[in-house]
């Protein structure tokens, strides 16, 4: 079994505990004590006790005291996962939407989120849910917004002369 690690030399157990009680990260503030009673002479098994965990993690958390000091024991986001769209593909995306569908090519007079996923797949390969598909387009701005739908026969000029002509379906009440 080989030796433990050894501490950086630049701070002490009271500096840790100082800064464990100044600390807004209650994670942090429990590995500097941890490695403060190491510091004091405690072995790697009874600063695991008392940080109640592991001597791995003990050891995990010497590794990154070692690297970066008190701010290496600060938790820290995983990342999560990487975007599928590149910032190519969004702007390509932008720019369909902005430009529209032509009805006579792409069959359709406004853009449902099916169609762009088709058309992300055929493009860039990438799939991605339309549910999904819908955040990234309204985090990017863009609302579902259609026109009243409009018959293409439609003749205004036959409207206003049936408006004119109507009838009068109310009357003013009060006195006469």
């Amino acid at each position: 079994m080989g030796s433990p690690l050894s501490l950086r030399d630049d701070h002490d157990s009271s500096e840790l505990r100082r800064l464990a009680r100044r600390s807004r990260h209650a994670g942090q503030s429990r590995r500097l004590l941890a490695l403060a009673a190491i510091y004091d002479g405690a072995s790697r098994g009874e600063a695991a006790l008392l940080a109640g965990t592991d001597r791995q993690s003990i050891r995990d958390w010497v590794v990154r005291f070692n690297a970066d000091g008190p701010d290496g024991l600060v938790d820290r986001h995983g990342g999560g996962q990487k975007a599928r769209l590149t910032q190519e593909m969004l702007s390509a995306l932008k720019t369909r939407l902005e430009e529209g569908p032509i009805p006579a090519v792409h069959g359709v007079v406004r853009w449902r989120l099916c169609d762009l996923c088709g058309w992300l797949h055929e493009t860039y390969g990438v799939s991605l849910s339309e549910t999904r598909l819908g955040q990234i387009i309204r985090r990017e701005g863009f609302r579902l917004l259609t026109a009243r739908p409009r018959h293409y026969r439609q003749d205004t000029e036959a409207q206003d002369i049936f408006k004119k002509s109507s009838p009068v379906s109310w009357r003013r009440s009060g006195p006469d």
